[in-house]
């Protein structure tokens, strides 16, 4: 795709993704897991936001106020889970995977650990305390957020849309008012990853309401999808180079 640059009269080629963890596809498959879970957690799994933790952090704030020290420790597990997730997810990019096997690559192992978290949570019924599920929940959409965090060439997160949604305005500011195509291009993208939040959140809403508890595993598979990219993604730049 070539496209000029407003301050270059010389034409320029639009930037695509060449790993399969900056890809629209991936992006868009990731954001529908994210809008889905914070459906999920709020209906079913105590009225919460799981994806992310500045309601947290304000619960824990005033229940401390208040003296509740008890409520403000609830509180605070799901942001401690999410630091966990943070590190794990770091550690796990620092580590040099070499091998071209399937379950190589820190990406595709945080999207097996997501996997595997989602569908035992399936089986927890509602009546265990919430907390036993919203934890787990925090700790996936942390290593999500940290290892999935480039789309093509700008930043994004897949499991809440205020910094998406103020990139998005940005971008279709600078691409209305200098008519930049590039800024088009961005704003497209971004507009597809907000899109894909909603259309998670719709599904998720349905589908808990629906089958429980259970519904969880429609995210899981979702993912398992994502997973499938790799393998897809794999193949094709394998037999781009060969014919090259």
């Amino acid at each position: 795709m070539i496209t000029k640059d407003i301050n270059n009269s010389a034409p320029q080629k639009t930037q695509i993704y060449t790993k399969t963890s900056e890809s629209v596809q991936l992006g868009f498959l990731l954001a529908i897991v994210g809008g889905f879970l914070d459906a999920y957690t709020f209906i079913c799994r105590g009225e919460v936001f799981a994806n992310a933790q500045t309601g947290n952090i304000v619960l824990v704030g005033i229940e401390l106020t208040k003296g509740d020290f008890v409520q403000a420790l609830t509180a605070f597990f799901p942001i401690l889970a999410f630091i966990v997730g943070v590190l794990v997810a770091e550690r796990l990019r620092d580590v040099n995977f070499s091998s071209p096997s399937f379950i190589t690559g820190a990406e595709r192992i945080i999207l097996i650990i997501e996997i595997i978290v989602l569908i035992i949570i399936g089986f927890i019924p509602n009546t265990v305390p919430h907390i036993f599920t919203t934890v787990p929940i925090s700790f996936v959409s942390s290593v999500q957020i940290s290892c999935f965090r480039k789309l093509v060439d700008s930043p994004y997160c897949t499991t809440m849309c205020t910094g998406n949604l103020r990139s998005a305005c940005q971008s279709a500011y600078i691409a209305f008012t200098r008519k930049d195509k590039k800024s088009i291009t961005t704003t497209i993208r971004y507009g597809i990853i907000i899109f894909s939040f909603l259309a998670g959140a719709c599904i998720g809403g349905i589908l808990t309401l629906q089958v429980g508890v259970k519904s969880i595993w429609f995210a899981a598979l979702i993912l398992i999808f994502s997973l499938c990219l790799y393998i897809i993604d794999e193949r094709r730049f394998s037999n781009n180079t060969s014919v090259n």
